[in-house]
C-alpha cells in the first residue's frame, strides 16, 4: 500500500516538474517578446522625436460635429 503511495507521489513530482520547466520556457519566450517590442517601441519614439512632423496636428483635433 506504500509502495503505491510513494508510486503515486513520484509520478505527480515528475509531472509538476515538467510542467514547471513548460512554464518557465513561456515565461522566457515572453520576456524575448517583450524586450523586442520594447526596443520597437524606443525606436519609434526616437523616430517620431526626431522627425516631429511625422505626427499630423489636425488628427488630434475635434471634429466639427462635438
Amino acid at each position: 500500500m506504500e509502495d503505491k503511495r510513494l508510486v503515486e507521489l513520484e509520478i505527480r513530482y515528475t509531472q509538476q516538474q515538467e510542467l514547471l520547466q513548460e512554464l518557465s520556457d513561456v515565461l522566457y519566450q515572453q520576456g524575448r517578446v517583450i524586450d523586442a517590442l520594447r526596443a520597437e517601441l524606443d525606436q519609434l519614439k526616437r523616430k517620431l522625436d526626431a522627425e516631429p512632423g511625422l505626427v499630423d496636428a489636425r488628427q488630434q483635433e475635434r471634429p466639427p460635429h462635438y
